[in-house]
């Protein structure tokens, strides 16, 4: 489905009030950001990977719940009245705490910090009779291409399923089942590494157990999904379109073999053609639209975004759609300003600074994973723009080690769905910055888009598609230079 980005339309940035850069800015953007090539010492303001929002790097549970550095008094209040609202508990209607009725009647969890465990990565069930609340199955069929679709070139057509909606919720509130109990079963797969090594990878099946409401659709398309982690979003937010669009190269035109392709999506709040940057396939284009997404298939809350009072409950689920809500006058269950208050909070969750960026053994493995050539989708760094009304986020030197493009990963990875213009193998590449904190944050090492891999080494053996021959360099190389790449990326 590739297609030149030439002929995308301008994607721009219209939820952001962005300063034009002057001549001189972006020569000085151009110097700090380009490739390192000296690997003997850590680079100029390397330990404070968001700018100046960076918080001190702690190796503790809340390592991700801070505030941004630089975040003017007057907003803290804002932040922390986001923090309440982000592990808010909320409740079926109808409830004696009208602030916080309004959950599902079909949902994944009641809060938001039950997925993005102290604002970390979720995990996939741990073993027979554990539930899945930081993990859930997206669900979608194929649709008519002539169907009324976003104007988007490239764009290919699904529909939820006509029963189960566009994700499986595994509860219910009284009186109303939970749609599914998600399965999970692990094929182990030996991979002999150089130097006599041997990892082990497990391979993931899924099954939609014990179906509530009758089969699934004979064509519906599942895939898993774990929570990610929520730090350094308004920085990510704040990268300007154009910088992320020139890292595209659909057509592999430098013959690199990386083709980066660009996730346009279709804003429900600006009704445009906007850069997708949030989600494992990049499927929102703003923290204000993917926090309403959230919202609605997670927990059944309705926002300003999203104001479905019955959350992802489709047509057919009546029962759903006529239980009691939460909607207030407006016809919402969250408030506008509540909303606003929990997207400046997580558009604020600080990133930690590194540690040990100047360690030998982490400049060796700097150098490896440089020469291996994982920066052509893993881009370490960018400017951001500067913004009128987000000094947070504004002009600052972000080390994210992403491109947020789409990349093909090969089959291993492949969840054989489609969303938007991602193809069922396509990934956005994910962000590195914090993942050496996974463990002391969320209690586990799981990685990837459904958290098959237990390990920083067997999230690179998952590489595929265009990383095939990085995966393969890593596999082939000395084990001293494999332990030092580990080890770079654990300091990220």
């Amino acid at each position: 489905m590739a297609v030149a980005e030439a002929v995308l339309p301008d994607p721009g940035d219209p939820h952001l009030t962005i300063i034009p850069r002057t001549t001189e800015e972006r020569a000085r953007i151009a110097a700090v950001t380009a490739p390192a090539r000296d690997f003997s010492a850590a680079e100029r303001f390397e330990a404070r990977p968001g700018g100046a929002a960076t918080v001190p790097g702690r190796r503790a549970a809340q390592a991700f719940a801070q505030p941004s550095a630089n975040m003017p008094e007057a907003r803290r209040m804002d932040f922390a009245l986001g923090d309440a609202l982000f592990q808010k508990l909320w409740a079926s209607s109808p409830s004696s705490t009208l602030a916080s009725d309004g959950l599902g009647p079909l949902y994944n969890a009641r809060s938001c910090q039950a997925c993005h465990i102290r604002d970390g990565r979720g995990h996939p069930p741990e073993g027979p009779g554990d539930d899945a609340v930081s993990m859930f199955l997206r669900v979608s069929v194929p649709a008519d291409p002539q169907a009324e679709m976003p104007a988007i070139a490239g764009w290919i057509a699904t529909a939820p399923d006509p029963v189960y909606g566009g994700q499986l919720q595994e509860f219910g509130t009284v009186g109303h089942r939970g749609e599914y109990r998600l399965e999970v079963r692990y094929e182990e797969i030996a991979v002999p590494l150089s130097g006599g090594e041997t990892a082990h990878l497990r391979k993931p099946t899924y099954r939609a157990a014990d179906l509530a409401y009758g089969p699934l659709a004979e064509d519906a398309m599942l895939s898993p999904r774990v929570a990610p982690p929520m730090i350094g979003l308004g920085l990510l937010e704040a990268i300007p379109a154009a910088d992320i669009l020139a890292l595209a190269d659909p057509e592999d035109a430098d013959g690199d073999g990386i083709s980066g392709r660009a996730s346009l999506v279709w804003s429900r709040e600006h009704d445009r053609a906007v850069l997708g940057r949030f989600g494992w396939k990049a499927g929102e284009p703003t923290i204000r639209e993917q926090s309403a997404a959230a919202f609605s298939g997670d927990i059944g809350i309705a926002t300003p975004l999203v104001p479905t009072l019955w959350g992802d409950c489709s047509v057919a689920q009546s029962a759903c759609r006529e239980a009691p809500h939460g909607g207030n006058a407006q016809g919402l269950e969250i408030s506008a300003e509540a909303f606003d208050v929990l997207s400046y909070y997580t558009a604020n969750l600080a990133v930690p600074a590194r540690r040990d960026p100047g360690d030998a053994e982490v400049l060796r493995g700097k150098q490896v994973f440089y020469d291996t050539g994982c920066t052509a989708c893993h881009t370490p760094k960018f400017v951001t723009a500067r913004l009128e009304d987000q000094p947070e986020q504004s002009f600052q030197l972000i080390w994210p080690y992403s491109d947020l493009l789409l990349h093909d990963m090969g089959e291993g990875l492949a969840d054989h769905r489609p969303e938007g213009r991602a193809t069922g193998t396509e990934w956005r590449t994910a962000p590195l910055w914090g993942i050496g904190l996974t463990g002391a944050v969320s209690g586990h090492t799981t990685f990837l888009h459904d958290g098959r891999a237990r390990s920083l080494l067997e999230a690179v053996l998952w590489h595929g598609g265009e990383a095939q021959p990085h995966r393969d360099a890593v596999v082939s190389m000395a084990p001293a230079d494999r332990a030092a790449l580990i080890r770079y990326l654990e300091s990220l």
